[in-house]
């Protein structure tokens, strides 16, 4: 991908996209190589938070036992989405990614609905994490200092930390990924390598994936959970334009990612059945919850092991909190280029070619919702009903339903992307695992929507059922009137939904014939 200037006149001879915009309306290229933006990706999926939150609470609020055999399901579900999602990303390089494929396959109105969707989406994603980071960073306090810190102080110094980090280079930011990464993971495994060292009283057993495991009401609610698990994968496409080479390097790292998250996760929540035994799994998550995972590394590794590992689940979330705040910047830019945003979101900072004004909406954001958490909590520190059980929880399964909703489009967009463009024949294994993750995808969805109240920990009476979904609706209403009305009164504008810097040249093409 190559940047142009002011005075580019023409396209580039490779068929690259420029603009003609100036540098401050593109994003600098070549930043990033595979391993940079793989580490970026995988850092959002913070596998740490994962295996010692997400999988106790499917555990223990579900009580199934053969969640293992879930993250394989899932893992191929969501391969057959990457399938077309990685082809669309070798014709569309555009750092709004999900709504750009979307608008190309469906129209901008589409498109403009699925730029809200997203904005909203993983904006709920990253300001959530900061509930369980203030409340973990003030738990660390209190047992290691013995001071008694308020959650929501650790969790505003790191959204002002996390937005000074969004205005330096992204090979900065992905330097702080990568080694925050490599150590939370590197942990992981070694749990993983001693826990099946040293089974528990059933021995290396594979219960976990026996498909009878899987038999109850809660199956489509737990998918929902470990569909979460996942969040991060989808990412790389934001990322295009910093590439190089972003029809080689992004569908490149998609595939990486999906690849080794499903194994990463399989392995590790197999361990965990192994630990404790198939048969006592959902009984000892039920009775340790979230502390599980260190119950187990004390047992197995030693005290001083697991206070280590406490420590790296805080910077794991960071690491995850920095990708998701880069994410979220560049959807805003890409907003802001294309006139669904104030033209100043579309400019980077001169410095480090950064999307600046996008991560100091996102900064605002995250300001203003912690802070509010902050005023509502009346209970005493350490309480983590504020911090975890609301904004943690709330948050994060707001947002995962509106980036499983967005995958869902964009794979009926990858078929009518390709159909319209006669090329259902030779794209057809592709259009067919897109159909078939549609359907997948459709289901989730619809199951979260459905058990929404077990998600959030609200009773079914509970207006919280209907009123946190509906944060994701009513973004995707809005986005969508806000694209019908620019259609009517400004056509031209609703036509470079999605274009991103191509649109640019288009434009100049149109002023050097006039």
């Amino acid at each position: 991908m190559t940047t142009g200037s002011s005075r580019t006149s023409s396209p580039p001879a490779d068929g690259g996209i420029s603009t003609f915009k100036g540098q401050d309306r593109a994003l600098r290229a070549d930043r990033l190589g595979t391993l940079g933006l793989l580490l970026s990706v995988l850092a959002a999926t913070a596998p740490l938070m994962v295996v010692a939150g997400v999988m106790p609470t499917t555990f223990g609020v579900m009580g199934i036992t053969g969640q293992p055999l879930l993250f394989v399901i899932l893992g191929v579900v969501l391969a057959l989405f990457s399938v077309g999602y990685a082809e669309m990303s070798r014709h569309v390089h555009n750092a709004g990614a999900f709504y750009a494929y979307i608008s190309r396959g469906l129209g901008g109105t589409a498109g403009s609905g699925a730029a809200l969707v997203a904005l909203v989406a993983y904006n709920a994603l990253q300001v959530g994490i900061y509930g369980i980071f203030g409340f973990e960073v003030s738990t660390l306090f209190a047992t290691y200092l013995d001071i008694e810190l308020a959650w929501w102080i650790p969790a505003l110094l790191a959204v002002l930390l996390v937005g000074a980090l969004g205005w330096l280079k992204i090979d900065l930011n992905a330097r702080v990924l990568g080694v925050l990464l490599l150590i939370e993971v590197a942990l992981v495994v070694i749990f993983d390598v001693a826990a099946l060292g040293d089974p528990g009283p059933e021995g290396l057993s594979l219960a976990a994936f026996d498909p009878d495991t899987l038999s109850g009401a809660g199956i489509g609610t737990a998918l929902c959970f470990c569909v979460a698990a996942f969040l991060g994968f989808e990412q790389a496409p934001v990322y295009a334009e910093e590439t190089s080479r972003p029809h080689v390097l992004v569908p490149r790292v998609m595939f990486l990612a999906i690849g080794g998250i499903a194994v990463f996760y399989t392995i590790s929540c197999w361990a965990i059945t192994v630990a404790t035994g198939p048969d006592a799994v959902v009984g000892t998550a039920q009775e340790q919850s979230a502390g599980m995972l260190f119950f187990l590394t004390e047992g197995l590794l030693g005290e001083t092991f697991t206070d280590v590992l406490h420590i790296l689940f805080v910077t794991g979330m960071f690491a995850a909190m920095v990708s998701f705040h880069n994410v979220v910047a560049r959807y805003a830019f890409a907003m802001g280029r294309e006139g669904l945003l104030p033209a100043v979101f579309g400019r980077t900072t001169s410095a480090s070619g950064a999307p600046g004004t996008g991560s100091l909406l996102q900064t605002v954001i995250a300001l203003v919702v912690v802070s509010a958490f902050a005023l509502a909590d009346d209970k005493p520190t350490g309480d983590p009903t504020a911090p975890v059980l609301h904004l943690f929880t709330w948050m994060g399964n707001v947002g995962a339903l509106g980036v499983t909703l967005l995958m869902a489009i964009a794979s009926v967009s990858v078929v009518a992307f390709f159909v319209r463009r006669g090329a259902a024949g030779s794209q057809f294994w592709r259009l067919t695992a897109a159909g078939l993750a549609t359907v997948a995808l459709c289901f989730i969805v619809v199951y979260t929507v459905k058990d929404f109240d077990v998600l959030v920990g609200s009773g079914p009476g509970s207006s919280l059922h209907w009123l946190l979904p509906g944060i994701i609706a009513l973004a995707l209403i809005a986005g969508l009137v806000q694209g019908l009305v620019l259609r009517a009164r400004n056509p031209e504008a609703h036509a470079r939904i999605g274009q991103g810097n191509e649109a640019f040249q288009l434009e100049k093409a149109a002023e050097t014939t006039h």
